[in-house]
């Protein structure tokens, strides 16, 4: 996947490509998140590889017998994510229309993501053996989702073709190299595997704080979040961190977050 194209195919490959440049994806909401991103690849280019890779997660859990063993654990999921869901469109009205899907895997791995598209995964080990609230749950699932409405693995993914890094890649969407199968495990990756940029980091916990508040769900939630995450991570390195570093530095930044984000959530519970 990563082979030099050719000039020709390079230049092929730039011709199909239709650029977006420097955009943003979202609104800029209460918490004021502005960026302008760097975007080459299309949405819906993303989210369709996306689909194919969380599938494939779906047939592989569900062939194991590990895909939504505990109903309740999922109907509880669901029920905070159409809470959360009902917010997406302070940030952007089209994503109150996409596909939106949450599914468990019983594993004892701290893990959850949310892929483009709106593809929702917890594990739940995360939420036994953190013994999360369902505030605590809101603040991992809007922090998640923040970067599938921010659409940060497009960004990435659009960067790695920009620096031909993964020129291969973007290639192959044009239909220019190796097959789609094998690009959509490279999205895949991208989407659940690579660390997000610190800046992209810091708007997921902006926008999730946001969407959590609007909700009805208490932002200080976060807080006790990644409490209890520094706490899990001391004696075995979550997976969930591995993409997702805390700090006392990350704390702090949340809790500068709160004048923003409780008028919010105050109203919400009116």
């Amino acid at each position: 996947m990563r082979k030099m194209l050719t000039t020709t195919v390079m230049a092929a490959s730039l011709s199909a490509l239709t650029l977006t440049g420097c955009t943003s994806t979202t609104n800029s909401g209460a918490v004021g998140v502005d960026r302008q991103q760097f975007l080459l690849v299309s949405s819906e280019q993303v989210q369709q590889l996306s689909a194919q890779s969380y599938n494939k997660n779906l047939q592989e859990a569900r062939k194991r017998g590990l895909l939504d063993t505990n109903k309740a654990q999922l109907n509880r999921l669901k029920n905070i994510s159409n809470r959360l869901i009902g917010q997406v469109g302070t940030y952007r009205p089209d994503a109150a229309k996409w596909q939106w899907e949450v599914h468990t895997i019983k594993s004892d791995q701290l893990n959850a993501f949310v892929m483009p598209g709106g593809k929702i995964m917890f594990y739940s080990g995360i939420i036994d053996r953190l013994n999360l609230s369902d505030d605590e749950i809101a603040a991992i699932m809007g922090h998640e989702m923040s970067h599938a409405l921010r659409e940060h693995s497009r960004e990435r993914l659009s960067r790695e073709y920009a620096t031909q890094t993964g020129i291969g890649v973007a290639a192959s969407i044009f239909g220019l190299s190796q097959g789609q199968a094998e690009l959509a495990n490279v999205a895949g990756d991208l989407g659940l595997s690579r660390p997000h940029s610190r800046t992209q980091e810091a708007e997921a916990d902006q926008i999730g704080l946001e969407l959590m508040a609007r909700a009805g769900y208490n932002p200080q939630a976060a807080i006790t979040l990644w409490q209890k995450m520094q706490r899990a991570s001391q004696g075995e390195p979550p997976q969930f961190l591995s993409t997702h570093p805390t700090s006392s530095n990350r704390i702090a930044q949340l809790q500068s977050l709160m004048p923003k984000v409780m008028p919010l959530y105050q109203q919400s519970r009116r």
